[in-house]
């Protein structure tokens, strides 16, 4: 299962941890996924989507209908 947001495309990002010392080791940034239920009354269905903390704001800001229709338009959804 893909770490990435459905509906922003946001996914994990590599970088390093550094020490005291300036050592560098690589690690990974993972982003805030949850899995959510969001009911469109439109199609008068569920939809279960992984998507970011970010995502949710903008979902509770423009709508579920809203957002699913951008991101089809870019490519991150490909009902």
């Amino acid at each position: 299962m893909s770490r990435i947001c459905e509906i922003t495309g946001k996914k994990v990002m590599v970088g390093n941890n550094v020490s005291h010392a300036k050592n560098h080791t690589k690690r990974k940034f993972y982003p805030n996924l949850h899995t959510k239920k969001f009911f469109v009354p439109e199609t008068k269905e569920w939809v279960i989507l992984k998507v970011s903390a970010n995502a949710l704001r903008t979902i509770n800001k423009k709508g579920i209908s809203a957002v699913l229709a951008e991101a089809k338009a870019n490519g991150n959804i490909l009902v």
